[in-house]
């Protein structure tokens, strides 16, 4: 009995001497470290932005708009858009909506229309279609954003190596597809005094055709729709274009 109670004895003892051996870890640096654990920042919240309300739209004038489209623009190209409570300004902006601008924009996925413009909800109207082309559907809609919305510009903003203009200098023909490159066909024809290789593997000539593809939807716009050009020639709106440059982020006002 005396022997089972020494060997207990022993057990325990050496029980304990492992365990008192055991490292002890703290949150703390240990005396002598060179680093020093800091805690995390605290992330800022994001802004709550208050949404346009109809007297702040009517107060902007056009150059007003393009100047905060350029600026907004130049924040995203530093990466530093701005911090939105969406959820907050989804609610605010139920009751109505007064944006500052119309955008035609391509239907590409990389060309983030409100984020290029560092832009939140209620600031703007985006119509989308391949290649940025107006027809009778999109006019309606500018003029719906214009005239009865009370916008003040209207941007038709094209886009480096865009997959609808490469399409229409190749005259795809493809389903629907092909009448709507057709839409898009015009400033290729008007494209034919570029001096180089005149086909979609030239990104010197793409390009050339997007910028006269944005130059024929404004003709377009003003020669199509007398609400909106009676708008523009009394100084109540513009119309101008743009090209969205992929490699950077930037837009470039025409």
């Amino acid at each position: 009995m005396l022997r089972i109670l020494t060997t207990i004895a022993l057990a325990a003892g050496s029980f304990f001497f492992l365990s008192s051996c055991q490292p002890v870890t703290k949150n703390e640096p240990s005396a002598g470290s060179d680093s020093v654990v800091k805690p995390a920042a605290p992330e800022q919240p994001p802004l709550k932005e208050k949404v346009l309300t109809k007297a702040e739209q009517e107060a902007l004038t056009p150059d007003m708009v393009i100047q905060s489209l350029q600026a907004g623009n130049q924040r995203y190209v530093r990466n530093d858009l701005t911090k939105r409570d969406h959820s907050a300004l989804v609610r605010e902006a139920a009751e109505g909506q007064y944006p500052k601008a119309v955008i035609l924009s391509c239907l590409d996925s990389r060309v983030t229309v409100e984020d290029v413009f560092d832009k939140g909800i209620g600031d703007l109207f985006v119509g989308r279609v391949a290649g940025n082309f107006v027809n009778i559907d999109m006019l309606g809609s500018m003029e719906f954003g214009c005239k009865v919305s009370g916008a003040k510009l209207i941007l038709v903003m094209g886009h480096e190596f865009c997959g609808a203009i490469k399409s229409a200098i190749d005259n795809v023909k493809l389903g629907n597809i092909t009448a709507m490159l057709e839409k898009i066909r015009p400033a290729v024809l008007r494209s034919m005094d570029f001096k180089g290789e005149k086909t979609s593997k030239n990104p010197a000539f793409v390009e050339y055709v997007a910028m006269n593809n944005i130059r024929y939807a404004i003709e377009y716009i003003r020669k199509n729709s007398p609400i909106l050009k009676e708008m523009e020639d009394k100084g109540q709106i513009k119309i101008i274009g743009a090209y969205y440059k992929l490699t950077t982020g930037e837009v470039i006002f025409l």
